[in-house]
């Protein structure tokens, strides 16, 4: 079980979403869950990653200052694969 940085609740790791800082400083989802790096977990939904963007838990669970492009990016990337799921 793994909690959601954006909802808060409680759900198993496969219906999560990881969101990973590399060692290099560089923030990313993570579909697969095995990129190297510090991860957090958020729902596989836009508004749960918003919610965590707009909270600042991302950058406090990836202990990093998110950029508003980078923030733009992932958002961007979880519509994006939110689209690929449904259809």
């Amino acid at each position: 079980m793994r909690m959601c940085v954006g909802c808060r609740e409680m759900k198993e790791k496969k219906e999560l979403i990881r969101v990973v800082r590399s060692p290099e400083g560089e923030v990313s989802l993570d579909p697969v869950g095995k990129k190297p790096g510090r991860g957090a977990y958020v729902c596989r939904s836009a508004d749960c990653l918003k919610r965590a963007i707009k909270q600042k838990q991302l950058e406090r669970q990836l202990d990093v200052t998110l950029p508003p492009e980078t923030a733009e990016a992932l958002t961007a990337a979880m519509e994006a694969a939110q689209e690929a799921a449904n259809g």
